[in-house]
């Protein structure tokens, strides 16, 4: 595993991020080394005591600037109230992140409505909101920014047992692709990111609690037999962020170590197959060619 910082270090000096969700796992990872880098930050989430204590703990590792800013991304109104406070701050802002989300494993039989509807807020309206505030903000501006938008590899695929997110997951990922081609005219970049496994201690313990995780080892999913290490993920948002990425538009790049492909594969089950048993297979083929 290659998890060493990926750009040079100030390359990201002079620009303000904005990154939802970005108090807890994935998103401080990604926030933390947009710092590194040399960028203002900005954290939004519901939880302000968590945000807050997150954006100290940041400022001390990198010396960079972060301002905390409670918001409900479901919330239009909040949503504008974090693009406020960002140009307060930092006088502008060059980069939006939505990585705020929810998600719960469930048979899709067994949710009610608002169970559905909840993550549908969360993840779709929620880009949504974000997206469009920043958006109109930048045009008015007439000014060039990147929106970052982290989906799923099941965004493309679809998955039981996740349906709310697969399909909110999904309307990110066109949404990703719809204004990459709209708002290209204006010099505002739009790509997403797929992330296979990445475990993060309170999202995955939601998700698969006691000893589900164990059991389920997403270790055995992945061609590479690991799960991806946060710096990789944050390697990979720093550059499509960044202006090193600037011909890059409306694409979705997967960092799974080919968990997808795996799945997708009607013979990849195979891999169960022990040598032995290929020698024999291989036999019965070469007699079977002889008959």
């Amino acid at each position: 595993m290659y998890n060493q910082p990926m750009l040079k270090d100030d390359a990201l000096k002079g620009k303000t991020i904005v990154v939802t969700g970005g108090g807890t796992g994935l998103g401080k990872a990604m926030g933390t080394y947009f710092l590194k880098l040399g960028a203002n930050l900005v954290i939004t989430s519901r939880k302000l005591e968590v945000l807050q204590k997150t954006a100290d703990e940041m400022a001390t590792e990198t010396g960079g600037q972060v301002l905390a800013v409670q918001c409900d991304v479901r919330d239009y109104e909040q949503v504008e109230n974090v693009l406020a406070k960002t140009i307060e701050k930092f006088g502008k802002v060059d980069g939006l992140l939505n990585n705020a989300a929810g998600n719960f494993i469930s048979p899709t039989e067994r949710l009610s409505a608002n169970a559905f509807s909840s993550i549908i807020d969360i993840v779709l309206k929620g880009t949504v909101n974000c997206t469009l505030a920043f958006g109109k903000h930048w045009i008015a501006s007439k000014q060039p920014a990147t929106v970052l938008n982290i989906v799923t590899t099941y965004a493309f695929t679809g998955s039981a047992y996740v349906v709310p997110s697969a399909c909110a997951k999904g309307g990110v990922l066109a949404m990703t692709r719809s204004l990459a081609v709209e708002w290209g005219k204006y010099g505002i970049r739009t790509n997403a990111i797929a992330p296979g496994p990445f475990p993060t201690k309170g999202a995955w313990d939601r998700l698969l609690p006691g000893d589900l995780a164990e059991k389920f080892d997403f270790k055995n999913r992945v061609p590479l037999k690991r799960v991806g290490d946060n710096q990789e993920l944050a390697n990979l948002a720093a550059f499509l962020i960044s202006d090193f990425s600037s011909y890059i538009n409306g694409e979705v790049i997967t960092i799974d170590g080919g968990e997808w492909l795996q799945g997708a594969g009607q013979m990849n089950g195979l891999e169960a197959i022990p040598s032995e048993m290929w020698d024999m297979l291989e036999q019965m083929t070469r007699s079977a060619k002889g008959s």
